[in-house]
Parts: structure tokens; sequence; C-alpha cells
């Protein structure tokens, strides 16, 4: 089954201008879309990332944030969501196989970094998907104080554990951000726009 497919706009919360069955969007002073879980973002609004650790400054481009909180069925909220967001920016549907691999590529590392906080950070309170010219970065916040890593070695024959070696081997770049003196982290990835 592929995980590329279009889904009626009445299974993925609101519509233009309105909201959905599962939830609410809204729209804050910057004009940045929020969607509480259960509902799915409707517009874009420039995006406004934080500093990366690079010291790059946030380019401006297109931003989509959903509110988890404590709700059920995070992980295929998460994918369904970020599923639309592609849709709504040209990802999908996809012309070419290269193009359908990089927005499953996208949906996997989303289902890693949301199932990750699930298990190991006391579950995941907001997901940013941000897209600029040449790059989707995903943000997943979480109330957690570990430290993500692929597991070393490495056994691929083995259940569990393949979650961050997975983001590592898919994505540009990823890293974790922590506020100073707040508790949790946004563990961040970064993945290259279809050519």
């Amino acid at each position: 089954m592929s995980t590329t497919r279009r889904h009626p706009p009445s299974e993925l919360g609101p519509e233009p201008g309105g909201t959905g069955p599962a939830g609410q969007a809204a729209q804050d002073a910057s004009g940045a879309v929020t969607a509480t879980a259960g509902a799915a973002a409707t517009a874009d609004a420039p995006a406004d990332p934080p500093a990366r650790e690079d010291g790059a400054p946030p380019a401006e481009g297109r931003l989509r944030t959903l509110q988890l909180g404590n709700a059920s069925g995070i992980v295929p909220l998460a994918r369904d969501f970020t599923r639309q967001a592609l849709y709504d920016w040209g990802w999908l549907p996809a012309a070419t196989a290269d193009r359908r691999a990089a927005a499953e590529d996208v949906l996997l590392v989303v289902s890693e970094l949301v199932t990750n906080a699930c298990l190991h950070a006391e579950g995941p309170e907001e997901l940013r998907i941000s897209h600029r010219a040449k790059v989707l970065r995903l943000e997943v916040t979480d109330r957690g104080a570990g430290q993500p890593a692929p597991r070393t070695p490495h056994q691929a024959g083995r259940p569990g554990g393949h979650g961050m070696f997975i983001v590592q081997r898919l994505c540009l770049d990823w890293g974790v951000a922590r506020a100073a003196g707040e508790p949790g982290k946004t563990v961040w990835a970064e993945l290259a726009a279809p050519a």
C-alpha cells in the first residue's frame, strides 16, 4: 500500500476557512497556521524555524504546525498532516519515481521522529514542517530530557532500534535543539526537496 495516497478532505480535518471534525485550525498574529491534533492546516505562512546550530539564518518559506499534546493515534495523524502539506506544496502527486521516493522518505522520517518521542521522551507536543527552496525541515518538540542517537552497532536483523538510524541515513542533517532553562527538546531533521 502506498504511503502517498490522497485522502478525501473530510478525513484530514478542515476545509479552507473552516475546521475539521476532530480539531481546529487557527492563524496567529504572524499568519502561521496551527492545528490541534486531528486537524490539518489550511494555509501557509512564512517559515520562521528556530535558529540553526550552524548559525545559518532561517530562510523564508512555508510553515505548518500540528499541536499533538495527548492525542491518540499520533503517528498516523502526524503522517496524514505531513502528507497534506506535501500535496499542498506540490511534492505530491509525484510525477516521477524519484519525487515519489522523496515524499515517502519525508513521511517515514516524520513517523520515526514522532514514534521516538512517544517511546523515549514522554510524548511529542508539536510537529513543525517548514519548506524552503531546496530543503524541507521537520521538527518534533517533546518533553523528554534524553538525547536521541542511532544505536551502535546497528543490527539490521533485530527488531526495534532502527528509528534514528533511518533518520540519519535519509536526511541531509539532523540534530537536537534545547531551550536554556526549559524542559524538553526539539529534534529536527532536514531532507532535500525533490529535483
